[in-house]
């Protein structure tokens, strides 16, 4: 079977018939159906749209096509969510997740759409490849084990497998007979950046979710309307957060709104500072890009106390190990948000480089755009940007977080013909 013959969602929610993986309208293989209990008066094409899902408003076609698999008791076993970065695959991962397992079919209020939130729901779990070169045999085998054991809250399991087309070789044959044929209460969500990235027998035995790039304008409107922020203020998030709703959740955090201002102020002092003073600033930005993991701890440890008394001692290693892993994935997620605003800024000089008329992104530190723009030149920008692009890749290495600001750093000082002084 080839990589076309998979379902898509876009001809499910239109009523064409295709081959594949199971298509809207065929009941789902073991997924208890929760659609039916979603609250709320807020309706899609005339189904309810539960609260879990209302996330996805910007993109309506996927909206609708969930909407109506839930409330129709047709989810699928398999899924595989593809588009471009920013367009909301992960949040959409995480809302369907949300849907299976809690009891009102995704209120986004109640406990277990909270831990599903916060991955430490112990049914629904986020995995991400276990190398730089893509998932392990060890890992494959270990989610395979686990989908023979029970839930431990909730009737069904969820398995959310970031960057598929990493989902390769011997790991990827693991894998197929049981994303084909998974243990009953059991779905597999897979995100990729397209289809033609993943191996056509993964594709083949999954229902593609294609995701369309949200419009500036829209995603900027959106921002506005979740956050109350002005038209510039949504910008400058999205061109930090990425999707909207990261966008105005990044303007309601004075913590990583610091992170920005401390990121801009230190870009623009590069000029000016001694390597000395660019190991102390990497230092203050890495802490600040840390502190709002101390709020997490605190969270976690409460709920490792209450979840004490009812949970059993593998439960509770495994709570532990969900919390490990979201203390973990917020901290690169804090430091890929300190690089996306270097990266914002960046742009921004060299556009005034370039076309000095053109409007910034960041229009609340124009001046410092400016001064930084007088004092390079556009091969200086595109090197500096290139800086920023080989720290995401660093931290993609697992390279520690206090390296790739400190090496980025250095290297945009150099980029920008800001060479190093000594005291």
């Amino acid at each position: 079977m080839s990589a076309q013959d998979g379902q898509t969602a876009t001809g499910a929610v239109a009523g064409a018939s295709t081959t594949g993986a199971p298509a809207t309208g065929v009941p789902a293989t073991g997924v208890p159906a929760t659609g039916s209990k979603a609250v709320g008066p807020a309706t899609r094409d005339g189904f309810p749209v539960p609260p879990a899902l209302r996330r996805l408003r910007d993109q309506p076609r996927v909206l609708e096509f969930f909407c109506a698999a839930l409330a129709e008791d047709r989810l699928s076993h398999a899924y595989l969510l593809v588009g471009a970065p920013g367009a909301g695959m992960q949040e959409a991962a995480q809302a369907l997740a949300e849907c299976v397992v809690c009891p009102a079919g995704g209120d986004d209020t109640c406990d277990e759409c909270i831990r599903v939130r916060h991955h430490t729901h112990p049914d629904v779990h986020f995995i991400d490849p276990g190398s730089v070169t893509g998932y392990l045999v060890s890992q494959v085998r270990d989610i395979i084990a686990d989908t023979s054991l029970a839930p431990v809250r909730a009737r069904s399991k969820v398995y959310v497998l970031s960057n598929a087309g990493l989902l390769r070789g011997a790991a990827a044959n693991a894998l197929l007979k049981t994303i084909e044929e998974p243990p009953a209460g059991v779905m597999f969500i897979l995100v990729a950046r397209s289809v033609e990235v993943v191996l056509p027998t993964i594709v083949s035995r999954c229902q593609q979710v294609p995701f369309r790039v949200v419009a500036p304008d829209a995603a900027q409107r959106e921002v506005v309307e979740l956050s109350g922020a002005d038209q510039a203020q949504a910008r400058e998030a999205l061109s930090v957060a990425g999707t909207p709703e990261r966008a105005a959740e990044f303007l309601k955090s004075p913590g990583r709104r610091e992170v920005r201002r401390m990121m801009v102020r230190t870009l623009g002092e590069l000029e000016r500072d001694d390597s000395w003073d660019v190991l102390k600033s990497a230092d203050q930005l890495v802490e600040a890009m840390r502190s709002p993991l101390e709020d997490v701890r605190q969270r976690q440890k409460e709920d490792g106390q209450k979840s004490a008394d009812y949970l059993s001692a593998k439960a509770m290693k495994e709570l532990e190990d969900a919390h490990k892993r979201e203390l973990t994935a917020l901290e690169r997620s804090g430091i890929m948000e300190g690089l996306a605003a270097a990266r914002s800024f960046l742009r921004d000089v060299l556009m005034r480089c370039t076309d000095p008329a053109a409007d910034p992104v960041n229009e609340d530190v124009v001046d410092v755009v400016e001064r930084v723009a007088a004092s390079t030149t556009t091969s200086g920008a595109l090197a500096a940007l290139d800086a920023v692009e080989r720290a995401a890749g660093d931290l993609s290495h697992n390279v520690t977080a206090t390296l790739v600001v400190e090496t980025m750093l250095l290297r945009i000082k150099e980029a920008l013909e800001c060479p190093p002084s000594s005291r």
